[in-house]
């Protein structure tokens, strides 16, 4: 969407091109017009009066913070209800090692329930356990880009770093796989339901999308993911599978960080909620 100096009325009009031709905003001091997201919620009047000429009255209301965003009362005696959009490109977060920070852009539009739990343990301040263990390079396997070199085997080694996102003493709930593009280099995702996770210095396209991907490495950090991949290693075997777990695990922080229209900005780091 594009909109002009008077960004409300642009708004206003947008929607009205749109089946939601009675739309409107309210004018409380927490709606603001403007900025990386428009509007979040879009709350609907339960009741048959909602409907006019056809359509649905609705409001749209600017939340503070899209990832922590205010929560409604529902229920039947609650005439407004409504369901919360996550803003796009403005939900980033850092996984704080020994070797640096490692930033990554998150994809609430496409995997909402892994977002909200990353939310849940920026919440918590909490993230003891949370760890990198395993460690592959891309060896002779792939190239600097992530491509699979020509006549190379699919692996071992395969490309990646693991760890977990599982805080002691927090309760962990399986995750649901979701609908998210296929693995590439820097893409984040989840070993099944998680909370195990991985992020990949390779195109694994021959994984299509049996992996929820949750976020992507910025490609300035993966040069971070790439030295955690060449720390010393020993060789196990889990499930009949050789893999590389590290000689000394990599103990994790995670925290928010602040952005601009979705573009990391590295001299403005904020605890909004570390672990």
């Amino acid at each position: 969407m594009e909109f002009g100096n008077n960004q409300e009325e642009d708004l206003l009009k947008h929607f009205e091109d749109s089946s939601f031709t009675n739309s409107f905003i309210t004018k409380d001091d927490e709606t603001e017009i403007g900025g990386a997201c428009f509007c979040e919620p879009l709350v609907d009047r339960d009741e048959p009066s909602r409907r006019v000429n056809g359509t649905f009255r609705c409001w749209l209301k600017k939340q503070k913070d899209v990832l922590f965003p205010t929560l409604q009362e529902s229920g039947e005696k609650v005439i407004w209800t409504s369901g919360l959009i996550f803003g796009k490109g403005v939900g980033i977060v850092s996984l704080e090692t020994e070797y640096g920070s490692i930033h990554i852009k998150l994809l609430p539009d496409c995997a909402p329930h892994s977002v909200g739990y990353i939310v849940e343990l920026l919440g918590s301040r909490h993230c003891a356990g949370c760890r990198i263990h395993r460690a592959e390079g891309r060896g002779d396997v792939w190239d600097s880009s992530g491509n699979l070199r020509a006549e190379a085997s699919l692996g071992p080694p395969y490309a990646l770093v693991q760890g977990t996102l599982e805080a002691e003493g927090l309760f962990f709930e399986g995750i649901p796989l979701e609908a998210c593009p296929p693995i590439e280099r820097g893409s984040v995702a989840w070993v099944g339901a998680g909370p195990e996770f991985f992020i990949s210095l390779a195109n694994h396209h021959e994984w299509k999308r049996a992996y929820t991907v949750f976020g992507s490495v910025f490609p300035e950090d993966m040069e971070i993911v790439e030295r955690i991949a060449g720390l010393p290693t020993r060789s196990e075997k889990w499930n009949g599978v050789d893999v590389l777990v590290l000689e000394k695990p990599i103990d994790l922080k995670l925290k928010r960080s602040l952005a601009n229209d979705g573009d990391l900005n590295h001299g403005r780091n904020a605890d909004l909620g570390s672990s």
